[in-house]
């Protein structure tokens, strides 16, 4: 069960906005992941709570930021209610879309087990709801990912598989590039992982 931490930056300037104190693990019915996210001056800031089912699909997200909160799944497309704490202001989303991404890495990690790719793949659009930061803002989105190199460094056990992804966003034509092994995100735009306790889970 992989147990770390990730900074989180501007990805435009490189500011620290917060880090993301994070385990996750594939069980019997997919993976889970959550996290919790506190400012560069150590106070709490939110939480992630994300699960999906064996084929990627996100069949629970939580999320906490500032006075929001927003729950959600994969129902008709994906389903999401966002509320503030007492739930009086709730509004609810539908989106004939993929899955939902957002600013912790557990999305990206996501959206790669969703998709499948191989090197051999050709790119792949998929439509996303992104939640924006600090209020949980709902926006659909549309990306390109292509897996454009797979290697294996060899470790003191088995080899770490890492996993580069090309990720086009369509609507800017804005390209960047993200590097996964197994459900850790080593390395992406505005991520950077300071720590980790034990290996990847590698998917099945």
């Amino acid at each position: 069960m992989p147990r770390g931490r990730y900074s989180l930056h501007d990805p435009h300037d490189g500011t620290l906005l917060a880090e993301e104190h994070f385990q996750c693990a594939p069980g019997p019915s997919g993976w889970r992941y959550v996290s919790q996210l506190t400012t560069p001056s150590g106070d709490h800031a939110g939480s992630v709570d994300l699960a999906l089912d064996d084929l990627g699909r996100p069949i629970r997200l939580e999320l906490h930021a500032a006075s929001w909160q927003v729950r959600g799944a994969a129902l008709d497309g994906v389903t999401w209610v966002r509320s503030d704490p007492t739930g009086t202001h709730a509004t609810e989303g539908n989106v004939s879309a993929h899955a939902f991404t957002g600013t912790s890495p557990a999305f990206l990690v996501a959206t790669a087990r969703l998709l499948r790719l191989t090197p051999s793949s050709a790119a792949t659009r998929v439509r996303l709801v992104a939640f924006t930061d600090p209020v949980l803002a709902p926006r659909t989105v549309d990306q390109s990912w292509a897996l454009i190199d797979r290697e294996a460094h060899p470790t003191d056990n088995d080899p770490l598989i890492v996993d580069e992804y090309q990720v086009t966003a369509l609507d800017t034509g804005e390209l960047h590039t993200v590097h996964i092994a197994g459900d850790v995100v080593l390395a992406a735009p505005g991520v950077e992982l300071e720590h980790l306790e034990s290996p990847p889970s590698a998917f099945t």
